[in-house]
């Protein structure tokens, strides 16, 4: 894959700008150690998650000779951080922008590729989730890996027009049902 310098700022943005927001919604006091705690935790798990995604979509767009490269939405980063302190996250982060002729399946496996990436991430710290029990930094990085990578699969593959699932819906029903029951049941997993 080829990265510009400005993609390779914005991704890093976007990876810290997460990090951040939800090592705050974790924590009870920001400046405490438990807060710088919680921000490497949220660095592994939703930020790892977060730059894998986008990966994966620039990967297939690559892949189908397209140029490909994510753009961070500032604005959407620095609303991230402050709605945080209110104990809640919405998180738009950026997207990776595709220029170039594609057909609807490569669209779709495009769009896939983003919540298959974060299914999978969901599915490697699972064992570490079911293993890993009681309180501790342990716990905490299996737990919120898995539960996060299923609520961003579920979240993406929404299908509507801003998401990913929209574009793998009207490409294959079959694969969009496939994967947001998957998401899903690994999200209730998660919760219970």
């Amino acid at each position: 894959m080829k990265f510009s310098d400005r993609e390779k700022k914005d991704l890093f943005k976007g990876w810290i700008a997460i990090s951040i927001a939800f090592g705050i919604v974790l924590s009870d006091n920001i400046t405490d150690v438990q807060f710088f705690q919680n921000v490497i935790i949220a660095a592994i798990t939703v930020g790892v998650a977060f730059i894998l995604h986008e990966l994966a979509h620039k990967y297939f767009a690559q892949k189908y000779h397209c140029w490909a490269e994510f753009r961070s939405f500032d604005f959407m980063l620095i609303l991230a951080i402050i709605m945080s302190f209110f104990g809640f996250i919405f998180a738009a982060p950026g997207a990776v922008m595709i220029n170039g002729h594609i057909k609807k399946r490569q669209s779709g496996i495009i769009s896939a590729a983003g919540p298959c990436t974060n299914i999978l991430l969901s599915l490697l710290f699972l064992p570490g989730f079911i293993l890993v029990k009681g309180e501790g930094v342990l716990h905490d990085l299996f737990y919120y890996g898995f539960v996060v990578n299923a609520m961003l699969a579920v979240f993406n593959l929404l299908p509507f027009a801003i998401f990913d699932g929209k574009k793998v819906y009207e490409w294959d029903k079959k694969i969009w049902g496939l994967l947001i029951v998957v998401s899903f049941v690994l999200l209730v997993i998660g919760w219970f």
